[in-house]
């Protein structure tokens, strides 16, 4: 007994020393009071957790003080958000309500925290609106920025703690951070948090991958270290001689971005070779800033050759975000590309701190893109999608994407999506100019609507009082506005179309001596599939369905009653059920005495090694997928009651099919040693091959059966040894 309370005196030390450390952060914001205010939330937060533990065991304080302190440091807020984010648990978890905030601290703390305990239930893993709950996030972003800002610095502390969860829960929670959280602190300016998402995401989804990189990138540190060493003293020198004050380091790029690299190219991670980036942070005044840094930028490119293709200026125009630095990238002393990006020590801190940092230099920058961005968000809010799963792929596409710069007739620059086309344009400018659009002139010259626009174009939209919106033009528009506004003039004409369908089904059931009631239009729309009444009374009015068909209606009365929805929803829950049972703790693949229907998917082609979890679906089972399948994200994020456990059988007689990527130099006979490898020594079966050859290059993509992951790393490592061949990867789908 005596023992806990020494251990209660050392929790209580490190608590002290805790938010000790914490008010070393705030130091650069605070104001008279602040001090006060902070420990009030301290005190409240310490009561009102005091029983409260994490899964780790530890005092549950240690959360709401760490996320003050990324709030704090890393984000760079200032004192209502640490406050809030001390808080933030509280009201969600304890018996303290928002009136007793708001006794206490006012009214702007409580607005926050009502906030963020609306949003706490994102996610429910027994949900299946998580998708709906996003958007209520969104909508708090539109109201004050501040609750996003605390909810990312809250998923960015449970991502780093996340050891001692679950392996289905901390699969779950890495594949929504993964998929809509990093995009998030992407669009926000938060390049570091995003970055540090992506990589604890990959460590919990692809633990293999991180880790081999991980590896890689110690073993090679003391000699990237030395390169970047000698890189960046003579740059150092210059600067110094000129008398620019700078900063000048190498930063190593993240596992993810590495991974990425490596899946985009096909190539090994010993080709990857910018493994780091140099920065140059230059000490400047604001109306220096543009000039110093491309004197920065001249006095690098005249110690070493750049590459004209990879330069970037963000000085000239930012981006969406905010964002604004100027990347180039050099031939290194050894032959080897290195990236060097250049910026002042103002446009660092947005870069590292995004939004926060915005308001800190508010006065010399006031049409902050990312203001345009908040308002783009309000914009696609006030129209959303009914589907919240629509809306939010479009919502996500629009965070991620590369922006390009381009002029109306009279000059006026509008900022688009990479890909955007020239109808995009037009619903930027306004909704009613694209839904009448017909045509634009790039440049002058007349394209079509689908024209996609590059960096620097003028546009012009020409439009007709006669054209209203396509259905295909959903195919290639690309941004959430144009989407939206799109599919909802669609619905609009939709719905006046069904209401003429519903009339006439009403005469033609009248004529068939059948009720006019919910029920039977239920039973309809079931028995021909549509998602909704809606879709039969507009297929009605449009011809599909007929008297001939509506009589096949009334004879089939009895299957009607089998496809009744419910069924599926019991059928559903009796699986899931039937797994989440003590007995099916996790769902075995290949032990027969499983009775549970389950297939492999054919979009990533799990074989027995592979990490998996299983995804029920609607008509064919539960389906089998690896979890770093491309897929995997989205269907966690959003369908997480739907996903079981899942693990491999010792079972060899089964074989898999799955895709080798090989590249190489071509050479007399290079295939016949290939299928040599895979059918003779290793006795492998090939589905199919498709080989080709250019100037000297060997590609090809074989489909083979294995029997699990040791039996292909194996063939592999066989297949490397052959005369020629130099990368040779493994590929998801057949498709």
């Amino acid at each position: 007994m005596k023992e806990l309370v020494v251990d209660l005196e050392a929790e209580s030390k490190e608590i002290r020393k805790r938010y000790r450390a914490l008010l070393r952060a705030c130091k650069p914001t605070l104001q008279r009071g602040d001090k006060q205010m902070i420990r009030k939330a301290f005190d409240m937060a310490l009561d009102s957790h005091m029983d409260m533990r994490r899964k780790s065991g530890e005092p549950y304080i240690y959360h709401p003080i760490a996320v003050a302190q990324i709030a704090a440091e890393e984000i760079g807020l200032g004192t209502t958000s640490i406050v809030c984010a001390m808080l933030h648990d509280v009201v969600e978890d304890t018996d303290i309500s928002l009136e007793d905030i708001e006794r206490e601290f006012g009214k702007k703390v409580t607005r926050i925290i009502d906030g963020l305990t609306k949003i706490s239930g994102i996610f429910d893993p027994n949900s299946s609106m998580q998708a709906e709950n996003f958007r209520k996030m969104l909508l708090t972003l539109a109201d004050d920025v501040r609750v996003i800002l605390i909810k990312l610095a809250d998923r960015l502390h449970n991502m780093r703690t996340m050891d001692f969860m679950p392996r289905d829960k901390q699969l779950k929670i890495a594949s929504e951070t993964s998929y809509l959280y990093a995009p998030l602190a992407h669009r926000l300016g938060l390049y570091a948090i995003k970055s540090e998402l992506e990589d604890l995401s990959m460590k919990y989804t692809d633990p293999d991958t991180y880790k081999f990189i991980a590896k890689k990138l110690n073993e090679k540190k003391a000699e990237r270290e030395r390169f970047v060493y000698n890189f960046v003293e003579p740059i150092k020198e210059i600067l110094n001689e000129q008398g620019v004050k700078a900063n000048v380091f190498g930063r190593p790029k993240s596992i993810h971005s590495i991974w990425n690299k490596m899946r985009k190219k096909s190539i090994p991670f010993e080709e990857v070779y910018d493994l780091f980036a140099i920065r140059i942070i230059i000490d400047s005044e604001p109306e220096n800033e543009k000039a110093d840094c491309w004197k920065a930028y001249s006095i690098v490119t005249d110690l070493y050759r750049p590459n004209p293709d990879r330069l970037r200026d963000w000085v000239s125009s930012p981006k969406a975000n905010g964002y604004e630095s100027l990347h180039t990238t050099v031939m290194g002393p050894k032959g080897q590309w290195v990236e060097v990006q250049i910026r002042t020590v103002r446009m660092n801190e947005i870069a590292e701190k995004g939004f926060a940092a915005h308001w800190k230099y508010k006065e010399s920058n006031s049409d902050s893109g990312l203001d345009q961005w908040i308002h783009k968000v309000r914009e696609i809010l006030s129209n959303p999608e009914p589907n919240a799963l629509d809306f939010l792929d479009d919502f996500k596409m629009n965070l991620f994407s590369d922006e390009i710069f381009i002029f109306t007739p009279k000059g006026a620059l509008i900022q688009l999506p990479h890909n955007a086309t020239a109808l995009d344009f037009a619903f930027e400018i306004h909704s009613d100019l694209g839904a009448s659009c017909i045509g634009a002139k790039v440049n002058h010259k007349l394209v079509p609507l689908s024209h996609q626009l590059q960096n620097g174009d003028q546009v012009e939209i020409i439009t007709s009082s006669k054209q209203t919106p396509k259905e295909d033009w959903l195919n290639f528009v690309v941004t959430a506005k144009a989407k939206s506004k799109i599919k909802s003039a669609l619905k609009e004409e939709k719905r006046r179309v069904a209401e003429d369908g519903k009339e006439i089904l009403e005469r033609k059931l009248k004529s068939l001596k059948i009720t006019y009631n919910t029920e039977n239009i239920n039973k309809l729309t079931m028995f021909f599939k549509y998602p909704s009444s809606q879709e039969l009374f507009y297929n009605v009015a449009k011809g599909t369905i007929d008297i001939k068909n509506l009589k096949e209606f009334v004879l089939s009365e009895k299957t009607i009653e089998q496809q009744n929805g419910q069924q599926f929803n019991s059928h559903i829950s009796g699986l899931v059920e039937k797994i989440n049972k003590k007995d099916y703790e996790t769902l075995l693949i290949g032990d027969d005495l499983q009775k549970i229907d389950y297939t492999l998917s054919p979009c990533c082609n799990p074989i027995p090694g592979d990490d998996v979890f299983g995804f029920i679906t609607v008509n064919e089972g539960i389906k089998i997928h690896r979890t770093n399948c491309p897929n995997a994200a989205k269907l966690m994020a959003n369908y997480g009651y739907r996903i079981v456990k899942a693990k491999w059988t010792s079972q060899k007689e089964l074989a898999f099919l799955t895709g080798l990527h090989i590249v190489g130099i071509d050479d007399v006979g290079l295939v016949n040693k290939i299928t040599k490898v895979i059918s003779d020594d290793f006795k492998v079966n090939i589905r199919s091959i498709t080989i080709s050859s250019n100037e000297g290059i060997f590609e090809g993509s074989i489909m083979i059966f294995v029997n699990d992951t040791a039996h292909l790393e194996n063939l592999i490592e066989h297949l490397k040894q052959i005369k020629g061949i130099t990368g040779i990867t493994r590929f998801d789908s057949d498709n």
